[in-house]
């Protein structure tokens, strides 16, 4: 009988977005139909509205929402589980097979998401794409643990598995690099350098666990974390003093901050230990270059972070346990609520630098 649902639709030849209205299909063996709390809105979804595409789309890849239905092969959830959608399987080891990607009949043609689509009161995705969580959750702004959250804090812990004591750098301080300040906080790391170009983003970014900030406006930032980052008594190949963090992150993807990250990294201590490491975890629309005998004499490293290297299964209850301890400020992190309605305001706001953490979509 399908069920209603309003969505929010990317046509083919704009970017700008409508809602349609319109019946989800029942479920297929492995899909879920879910009832929408909430939805992240996210800078992916920008890339996705300004990019060349053969079909409509529907957008949106992290939400909090209930079980409505279940498909006849559907082992983990129930009708009535509380659960996270997010945009990663959610434990891909054990998958037999690929999860099923929805597909909807809009009124231009067949409409494809990326794995997921949040951008709607109600949703129809794989069953890899759904975390059980418990109901007692808040159920607004855990919406943006399945993109923001997962991606930022994983980059940390799971993709550079920072230890205690190492420092940290982080370029852009939206909402996946205050859930890397964060994530950094929770691993111990020391100092954990903040950058961006504003001040008001900087500030709030202490809130979160920053201890030093720098405005990327008004000095070099490579140079001012060399400043503050010193080796005493390490030293090169060349015998040059070593500075510089051990793990720098770009959370914005930009070619100037991919190019800043590397040479942001200590070098190595000749024979004693390896240079730092720098991680992309903003999604990139360029390419990028590198300085090939700064990573060979320095012993670098630059790696790639997609999604924060999470299992859902496995990293979900932990950043829910982060947030009732309180070292993970979600009701701070979202600044900015719209409804379904006010879509095309969100993505603008989003476009022109005007949230300061992260928005959501409330159902």
């Amino acid at each position: 009988m399908g069920t209603p649902a309003r969505v929010v639709v990317l046509p083919q030849d704009t970017a700008t977005l409508r809602i349609e209205e319109l019946d989800l299909p029942d479920p297929g063996p492995t899909q879920v139909v879910v009832k929408q709390f909430a939805s992240g809105i996210c800078h992916s979804q920008l890339h996705q509205m300004h990019r060349p595409r053969k079909s409509p789309v529907v957008l949106g890849h992290e939400s909090t929402g209930v079980i409505l239905q279940i498909g006849a092969d559907v082992t983990h959830v129930q009708e009535g589980d509380t659960v996270l959608v997010t945009w990663v399987p959610r434990n891909a080891a054990a998958a037999a097979a690929l999860p099923v990607r929805a597909e909807l009949t809009v009124s231009d043609g067949m409409a494809q998401s990326e794995n997921v689509f949040t951008w709607a009161d109600h949703t129809l995705a794989d069953q890899q794409y759904v975390v059980k969580v418990d109901p007692n959750i808040q159920k607004d702004v855990t919406s943006i643990i399945g993109c923001a959250v997962m991606t930022g804090a994983g980059a940390v812990i799971n993709t550079a598995n920072v230890q205690p004591g190492k420092s940290v750098a982080i370029f852009g301080v939206g909402g996946v690099g205050l859930s890397a300040v964060v994530g950094a906080k929770m691993a111990g790391a020391d100092p954990i350098i903040a950058i961006d170009l504003d001040d008001h983003k900087l500030e709030f970014a202490k809130q979160f666990g920053a201890t030093h900030t720098i405005n990327a406006s008004n000095q070099d930032p490579v140079e001012a974390i060399h400043a503050l980052t010193p080796h005493d008594g390490e030293f090169s190949i060349f015998r040059a003093p070593v500075s510089g963090v051990d793990f720098a992150f770009d959370c914005i993807g930009l070619k100037q901050t991919m190019e800043q990250i590397l040479p942001a990294c200590r070098g190595g201590h000749f024979g004693v230990c390896v240079g730092g490491t720098a991680v992309l975890v903003g999604v990139p629309t360029t390419d990028v270059q590198l300085s090939a005998i700064d990573m060979l004499v320095s012993e670098k490293h630059f790696i790639g972070s997609i999604g924060g290297s999470c299992a859902p299964d496995r990293d979900f209850p932990r950043f829910l346990d982060w947030q009732d301890d309180g070292h993970l400020d979600l009701d701070a992190m979202v600044t900015a609520r719209y409804s379904i309605d006010q879509i095309n305001d969100a993505t603008d706001a989003l476009q022109n630098g005007q949230i300061s953490g992260r928005a959501i979509l409330e159902f």
